[in-house]
């Protein structure tokens, strides 16, 4: 399965950007999928997560109100709608998918790996 990331950019603080992760090579509805994160310096961590059907969803406690996780299991895609960014929201942002109905923030649950898009806000 391969994921590859795009939307990424530079953006206020305060505006909104929208992540796009696109899936090929695999069946994209039996993988439960996630959004996370890595600044520098720091470990990569959890954003949010969602399952195959879209039944159940999953956010960092600090984006939630603010980010949104969707897929489209017919155009194999995940997308993160993220509003209101702050400039502690920069990293670089990676989709990972995980073949099993529920997501996980254990990022090492996860089987496939985008190689990430970077997000910058500015204040």
């Amino acid at each position: 399965v391969q994921l590859v990331e795009s939307g990424g950019g530079l953006v206020q603080v305060g505006g909104s950007l929208r992540l796009s992760c696109a899936a090929s090579g695999g069946t994209f509805s039996t993988y439960a999928m996630g959004w996370f994160r890595q600044a520098p310096g720091k470990e990569r961590e959890f954003v949010t997560g969602i399952s195959r059907r879209s039944f159940n969803t999953d956010y960092l406690g600090s984006v939630k109100g603010r980010f949104t996780i969707s897929r489209d299991n017919a155009k194999n895609t995940v997308y993160l709608q993220m509003n209101s960014l702050k400039p502690e929201d920069t990293a670089v942002y990676y989709c990972a998918g995980a073949q099993r109905l529920f997501t996980s923030p254990d990022p090492s649950t996860y089987d496939y790996w985008g190689q990430g898009t970077q997000v910058t806000v500015s204040s």
